[in-house]
């Protein structure tokens, strides 16, 4: 699977994209079986895939999986406002609604520029979902960071000052953690049943042309979901900013390849390319042979 995700690699970056090995990562994993509530089972491969990129709307991902954890824990009461804002932010990958929700998970607002013992509590508060993420203990949310609200224009006030004066603490996130994150979600491991239910409900993309034709931000067109034949069942949360090209997705194909797919770009040519990611995604969708034997 290396070779061959390499050898893809080159022969993309031939092809008018000069320097594309230092510009993406990519994890790719195959599974044994077709059943959609299992996803345990796999091999696969990576490229710079503990290298951190900035994730663009991505990380809303770990977000949607914050808030269904608070909710359980009691931290936040259940109500609509939060299922219309989960909805928008993963569904539709709304700024507001995921500016909205990171405020619930931190206790935090945006604002005016803050001072002393009021600075040092809030960016405290800010970098609780860091600590829930650390909680895990896992090797691959080690280095990654998830403490900031996404956006239109870019940030303001307090939330420009913590970006840093080199923005060194914008949201930082690896192909290989992203996959951690999306697979525990895929096998019911994370979350509880109905929080697991409801999330891969959201996730869900539907690759009919006329509903995607219909929805100019579908997540599909030029992300992953554009390489896959119709008829896959599709799990997929997509990034795009000026930056930034970015998909995670988990896919069962009509002839039942069953792959988790997380791919990372960065510059803005790549940020443009809405070829990259579609062909991506049809070239190693293909590459399980028709006995459906996994291969190294």
């Amino acid at each position: 699977m290396g070779v061959f995700l390499r050898t893809l690699i080159e022969k993309f970056s031939k092809d008018s994209r000069a320097g594309l090995q230092r510009n993406i990562a990519i994890t790719w994993i195959c599974y044994e079986g077709s059943n959609s509530n299992s996803w345990n089972s796999g091999i696969g491969a990576g490229w710079l895939e503990e290298t951190l990129f900035y994730p663009a709307s991505v990380v809303k991902l770990f977000y949607g999986c914050a808030i269904e954890t608070w909710l359980h824990k009691d931290l936040l009461v259940d109500c609509s406002e939060i299922r219309r804002a989960m909805a928008e932010m993963i569904v539709h990958s709304s700024n507001d609604a995921t500016g909205y929700l990171v405020d619930l998970l931190t206790a935090t607002t945006s604002g005016p520029a803050l001072n002393g013992k009021n600075w040092e509590v809030w960016k405290k508060q800010r970098n609780w979902i860091n600590d829930w993420l650390n909680s895990f203990d896992w090797e691959e949310f080690c280095s990654i960071n998830c403490c900031q609200k996404t956006w239109n224009d870019g940030p303001f006030g307090r939330e420009k000052d913590f970006y840093g004066k080199s923005l060194q603490n914008r949201n930082a996130l690896s192909t290989i953690a992203t996959a951690r994150l999306l697979e525990s979600i895929m096998n019911d491991s994370l979350l509880t049943a109905k929080s697991t239910k409801d999330l891969k409900k959201l996730l869900f993309r539907s690759l009919d042309l006329v509903e995607r034709k219909a929805d100019s931000d579908n997540q599909v067109d030029g992300f992953l979901g554009e390489g896959l034949p119709i008829g896959t069942k599709l799990w997929s949360k997509a990034g795009l900013m000026s930056e930034a090209r970015n998909d995670a997705a988990c896919f069962i194909t009509p002839n039942n390849i069953k792959m988790l797919l997380i791919v990372f770009t960065q510059g803005q040519k790549l940020a443009n390319d809405v070829s990259l990611l579609p062909a991506i995604a049809a070239e190693l969708s293909k590459w399980k042979s028709k006995e459906k034997t996994l291969s190294p």
